[in-house]
């Protein structure tokens, strides 16, 4: 190798490193779906302006709603895998906002114990919504 190549391969070196360190601070939780009517009351009151207009929104389950730091943090989520088998789409990756607490929302998730509650909208992207629930790897942006 010259030594004018060198100092681009440490670069690509860096960034691959740097691309395989960001991917692994992803988690591994839940999800489960959720259906209108929609009422961001632990987040928003009723405040319809704080859904987002791709309906790719959630509730976060107890295990990050965070005292309700949650609210409008941003996930990207994948689902890795489901009980029934062809149900996840593994090559989807959405982008969802926090606008309520699981537990607390007026229409209950599929699977209460999950991780996050992803709108109709949302499951339907990632996985077949005849699905209760799904694993995901999620991460916050």
């Amino acid at each position: 190798m010259s030594k004018a190549a060198e100092p681009a391969q440490a670069l690509l070196q860096i960034l691959v490193l740097a691309l395989v360190l960001s991917l692994s601070r992803a988690d591994v939780g839940t999800a489960a779906h959720y259906s209108p009517p929609y009422t961001p009351t632990a987040c928003y009151g009723s405040d319809p302006s704080q859904f987002p207009s791709s309906n790719l929104f959630a509730a976060a389950g107890e295990g990050i709603w965070d005292n309700g730091a949650a609210c409008g943090r941003q996930y990207l989520v994948k689902c890795i895998s489901a009980s029934a088998a062809g149900t996840c789409s593994p090559d989807q990756t959405i982008q969802v906002r926090i606008i309520d607490r699981s537990e607390t929302s007026t229409s209950r998730p599929s699977l209460s114990t999950a991780t996050i509650v992803l709108s109709t909208t949302a499951f339907g992207t990632i996985a077949k919504p005849t699905a209760a629930s799904i694993n995901v790897e999620y991460q916050l942006v």
